[in-house]
């Protein structure tokens, strides 16, 4: 799909229209006629229209994440500090249901730019209950964290294990159909995502596979009990291999001049022709506290013939946080993610800390000038607090120390510390 470009009068225009939608739902009182069942309008949380008897329903809602990221030593090029103000994102999200069974999701992610790209496009049909059908634009399904919105994780970017294999939970703008479903305490899903720009040498697309499955004795609130399994596979002819973190700071990306994204195997252009990923993922709360840990492995396999070997990634994290004010964690079974904390207080809201540890290994990612094998290696730690002042506004800090193994920068730094900042308005 092509990229939209939108100017800036448009931006106004639609900003100002959707803004006076809002406000006239608090100003104008009266009697709404409908050609059909009556109506609920909701504007906490967005503008939200339905009928009483749910068969047609309109939400708009969205998200705006501004970020500042500080960071240095292997962040860097050169070692020295730098930072970085940048919007992570700015969407726009339209949902609702139609004719009961029918399901649509429409969320445009702008960028600083004045471009934009569509985050899902996507119909689900909910019919066959407990079973469900969704067509279109999504990111496919592949492990807890991923699962939970960027908007409730708890710290500010994800697990560095993601990174390992980007492909398993990226729609990477294609197109993809998925089949889910829950019952008592299980949740599963299998999809297929068609890649743009992947075709195998005859023109027709490869395409990734994605099952997940989760069991979870325990799903609400402050008392959760999860446990999920992942497999992920993708069809492909030929490809480099190569595998790069940010090191869960995204500005090092944004800042082009002296960011460094570390490389921790090398591309080696139609080196490798199999990859395939499967994780675990475990997860507890118990009021207030909430621990959770996720394990990833990457096989990539070499071309017969090849100088190289086959490349092996594991990646593996534990996260634990605990809300200060009293406040529990969200769950839904339905997905198998945890979701928003809602402040008790809306006069000062919810506090919440975060410790998250992350270890990514990869077996036989380059040869040195002997022409050994050798292993990269990657640690990070984060330290983070949140503020959810109410249930729109979450405010956020991160310190994180990295340590890496056979990977280093121009200056020959393999440690780096970086602080990471974040306002986030929900609605």
């Amino acid at each position: 799909m092509k990229r939209l470009h939108i100017h800036s009068a448009t931006y106004t225009t639609f900003a100002a229209s959707t803004l006076a939608l809002i406000i006239s739902s608090h100003a104008m009182a009266g009697t709404v006629t409908t050609d059909g069942p009556d109506i609920t309008i909701k504007t906490k949380g967005g503008f939200e229209a339905a009928a009483v008897d749910q068969s047609f329903s309109f939400k708009l809602g969205g998200r705006i994440q501004a970020d500042f990221d500080q960071f240095d030593g292997v962040y860097t090029k050169n070692g020295k500090s730098a930072n970085e103000a940048y919007f992570r994102r700015a969407i726009l999200e339209l949902s609702g249901t139609a004719y009961h069974d029918w399901k649509y999701a429409f969320n445009l992610d702008f960028a600083e730019d004045g471009s934009s790209k569509w985050d899902e496009a996507s119909i689900t049909y909910t019919g066959f209950k407990p079973v469900k059908v969704k067509v279109g634009r999504f990111d496919p399904d592949f492990g807890l964290e991923k699962a939970t919105s960027s908007k409730w994780i708890s710290t500010i970017e994800r697990s560095i294990i993601y990174d390992a294999g980007e492909w398993v939970n990226d729609k990477q703008d294609g197109m993809g159909v998925q089949v889910s479903g829950t019952s008592g305490m299980f949740y599963g899903s299998a999809g297929i995502n068609r890649a743009k720009n992947n075709e195998d040498d005859n023109g027709s697309n490869n395409n990734t596979y994605n099952m997940r499955a989760v069991v979870a004795p325990m799903a609400e609130a402050g008392n959760v009990l999860h446990f999920g399994v992942n497999y992920a596979k993708r069809s492909t002819e030929d490809f480099d291999g190569r595998i790069r973190s940010r090191m869960g700071v995204r500005g090092t990306t944004e800042d082009s001049k002296n960011g460094n994204r570390p490389t921790f195997a090398s591309s080696q252009a139609g080196q490798f022709d199999s990859d395939s990923a499967w994780g675990l993922e475990a997860a507890y709360a118990l009021g207030p506290f909430s621990a959770q840990s996720e394990y990833l492995r990457r096989d990539i396999s070499a071309k017969s013939g090849s100088a190289l070997k086959d490349r092996q990634v594991d990646g593996y994290n534990l996260q634990l946080a605990y809300t200060l004010t009293g406040e529990s964690r969200g769950y839904k079974l339905d997905g198998g993610k945890f979701d928003s904390i809602k402040p008790s207080n809306k006069q000062t809201g919810a506090w919440e800390l975060v410790y998250r540890y992350d270890h990514l290994t990869v077996a036989d990612a380059d040869m040195d000038i002997t022409g050994s094998f050798y292993d990269t290696k990657a640690k990070v730690h984060t330290m983070g607090v949140n503020w959810y002042a109410n249930d729109a506004v979450k405010v956020s800090a991160n310190y994180l120390k990295a340590k890496t193994d056979q990977v280093a920068n121009a200056a020959n730094d393999d440690s780096g510390d970086a602080i990471s900042l974040r306002v986030q308005y929900a609605f």
